[in-house]
């Protein structure tokens, strides 16, 4: 069943990533959007590398990211993959 947000791009899907936030029509979660953002991609440049998505719907994700940050934060340190299980010639870049 898909649950609707208060942001027009959102939603929750419990068929997708366990109900996670993602992007509506997609299986994108919003922190996928919001990880890319926090490594310096502007949000004109993440449309680039996902051209599946609109910049609005981006747009949308920061924004749902901003009312939900603790919520989102929590599902990136919960997909994080722990330091010691990444190469280091991987990790090192």
């Amino acid at each position: 069943m898909v649950q609707i947000t208060e942001h027009l791009y959102i939603v929750r899907d419990e068929r997708i990533l366990s109900s996670e936030p993602i992007i509506k029509g997609t299986r994108t979660p919003v922190r996928a959007i919001v990880e890319t953002w926090r490594m310096g991609i502007a949000p004109e440049e993440i449309s680039r590398g996902l051209p599946h998505l609109t910049l609005a719907q981006i747009f949308n994700a920061l924004s749902y990211y901003s009312d939900h940050q603790e919520e989102i934060n929590t599902y990136i340190e919960r997909n994080r993959i722990p330091d010691n299980l990444i190469d280091p010639l991987v990790r090192d870049l």
